[in-house]
């Protein structure tokens, strides 16, 4: 029987990995699930599941936890050293599925383990892609990608050396505003940019598709996860999201993963990686389709890519600077704050003032360093934004 964990279970990712799990019941003991507001669903899944423990992030909330679990033999934990507690706990698998910054501690706790790490996570990566996958080498585990692009890219991979890569190409959708005028975009809302067109995520991921920031974060990820060279990695819009990514090899010869937009397909391989396991997908219907469209994005209506270049030039800390500030600047877009283009402005002038303080991006990559530098995009970005 196979011990899971399951962080973030009340997000979307999570709760795919739910439903795949409660189908072979007797395959997996569930060893912990963490979630943060949404109590009911947790506990629900907790009991349905039979977890070991179950954990909100918010101390608040942890009163409202134990009643819900009464009487069931779920354990009930709240808070931050609860969380990496029950990342700690012996298990074979863990869902890494906290959406920002927060996923990064109980990610390595749970490498330190030896359990494999399914990242959904991809700030892990973005801002301490190094440590932690010197983590996982130094705990004999294995970091399993969740994204859909790096799934693709990974099972494009597999039988072949790195070295022979030549490109990598991830898809983007193109978000809510891939077909509007560009002038329009400064008046966008939170509203409008929280509807995809073709995923059903949660509000923040997708309005990040929308801005582009999702995918300028997965180029970090790329990088840090593949070993590729910045300049080999590339980003096309593809409205169809069907092909996930393509990777183009030293003989000219090109592998495109194509798969339905549902992401039980990347959690499903790596929960059951190295095999192949029916799932509970859309066979696609290639004639039914009738053809794929890719075009060049825009980097004026999407700078965000460039500044992911930028970032991946910078190397080091750069990336968790990056991070903090793109989620501050979320915040201040959603609350009202600012504009739908004010995101990558902010992004950018907070990277530039920090590269301008000596130390502060080329420190070493620890844990306590990635806290800092995490702290300080946030504390600037908040700045920027007052300033405005």
């Amino acid at each position: 029987m196979k011990r899971v964990s399951i962080f973030g279970a009340t997000g979307s990712i999570g709760q795919n990995t739910i439903d795949l799990i409660a189908r072979d019941p007797g395959a997996y003991d569930v060893v912990a699930l963490t979630g943060s507001g949404n109590i009911a669903q947790l506990a629900a899944d907790a009991i349905r599941l039979r977890a070991q423990v179950a954990v909100t992030a918010q101390d608040s909330l942890l009163k409202d936890l134990r009643d819900a679990l009464a009487s069931s033999g779920v354990a009930a934990a709240a808070g931050e050293t609860a969380l990496n507690e029950a990342a700690s706990l012996p298990t074979d698998w863990v869902m890494s599925a906290i959406v920002g910054a927060a996923g990064l501690e109980p990610g390595l706790r749970a490498l330190q383990q030896g359990a494999d790490l399914a990242l959904a996570n991809k700030e892990s990566l973005v801002c301490a892609g190094p440590l932690v996958m010197a983590t996982a080498r130094a705990h004999g585990a294995a970091v399993l990608p969740v994204d859909s692009e790096h799934s693709a890219v990974f099972q494009a991979l597999v039988g072949e050396r790195i070295e022979t890569v030549e490109r990598v190409i991830l898809t983007a959708s193109g978000g809510a505003f891939r077909d509007w005028p560009l002038e329009r975009l400064r008046g966008a809302t939170p509203a409008q940019a929280a509807t995809h067109p073709n995923w059903d995520m949660g509000q923040r991921i997708t309005i990040d598709s929308a801005s582009m920031f999702n995918k300028a974060l997965e180029l970090i990820e790329t990088k840090e996860f593949f070993q590729i060279d910045p300049f080999r990695i590339e980003a096309v819009v593809h409205p169809e999201s069907l092909v996930h990514a393509l990777v183009g090899f030293c003989d000219g010869g090109m592998m495109a993963h194509i798969g339905p937009s549902d992401m039980r397909h990347a959690i499903g391989y790596a929960l059951h990686y190295p095999d192949r396991r029916n799932l509970p997908v859309e066979r696609l219907d290639l004639v039914r389709i009738g053809a794929l469209t890719f075009r060049a994005p825009d980097e004026e209506r999407w700078p965000a890519l460039r500044l992911a270049r930028d970032v991946m030039q910078a190397g080091g800390l750069a990336g968790a600077v990056f991070n903090a500030a793109k989620e501050r600047a979320l915040d201040h877009f959603i609350d009202g704050r600012i504009g739908f283009m004010q995101m990558a402005e902010v992004v950018e002038a907070t990277l530039n003032r920090v590269s301008a303080s000596q130390g502060h991006i080329d420190a070493e990559i620890s844990l306590d360093n990635v806290r800092h530098a995490d702290h300080l995009g946030r504390m600037t970005a908040d700045e920027i934004i007052r300033q405005t």
